[in-house]
């Protein structure tokens, strides 16, 4: 049994090769946000929204495959209201201005589909504190990250400078990530994916 990650995503490619996960990656083809404006539309909370698009790239890879599909996805979560990635260094302050000394939450979804049909699903959330920073810090981190920090809802990489922006994190570091490996293990163990 072989594993196919249904995404593109730099991050999530780099969390399953760490990880010693054989996979091969291929885009899903969905228009997320198509689908996140009919989700939003229909009422979807910001964890839901994550759900459903985990849901729609599985499927939509996994349809006439005989291959375990794994789609992900990840919504950022501040007052009740979803998130997108800032397309602009201006947006990307204005988000974090916005994130700073307050609390967030990331929700990180994931559903594994064979044949077009749902197998597995689990979804994980962290609630992550941004200190009250100093703007000089902000426009530091802003010029050092550069487009990097247009690379995530959050505007920061965890695993780079943007640790520093934190106070206080809640949840485990591969669902900041955007991709919770224990339960995946553990299903990758049990169809063959990995040795028992």
């Amino acid at each position: 049994m072989s594993l196919i990650l249904a995404s593109k995503s730099t991050a999530r490619r780099a969390v399953l090769a760490g990880a010693g996960v054989p996979f091969e990656a291929e885009a899903s083809g969905v228009d997320e946000d198509a689908a996140k404006a009919r989700l939003l539309a229909a009422g979807a909370d910001p964890r839901a929204v994550a759900e459903a698009l985990a849901e729609e790239k599985a499927v939509a890879v996994s349809r006439n495959r005989a291959e375990l599909v794994l789609g992900a996805d990840q919504t950022l979560e501040l007052d009740g209201r979803l998130y997108d990635k800032a397309e602009t260094i201006d947006e990307a302050r204005d988000r974090l201005k916005a994130l700073r000394g307050r609390p967030h939450r990331l929700h990180s979804a994931m559903v594994v589909a064979e044949g077009g049909a749902v197998v597995w699903r689990e979804t994980v959330s962290a609630t992550l504190t941004m200190r009250d920073f100093s703007d000089a810090f902000l426009e530091a981190y802003l010029a050092a990250e550069g487009e990097h920090a247009l690379g995530s809802v959050g505007c920061y990489r965890l695993e780079g400078s943007g640790v520093q922006l934190f106070a206080d994190i809640e949840g485990d570091y591969f669902t900041i990530l955007g991709l919770p490996l224990m339960g995946l293990l553990d299903l990758l163990r049990r169809r063959g994916v990995l040795t028992p």
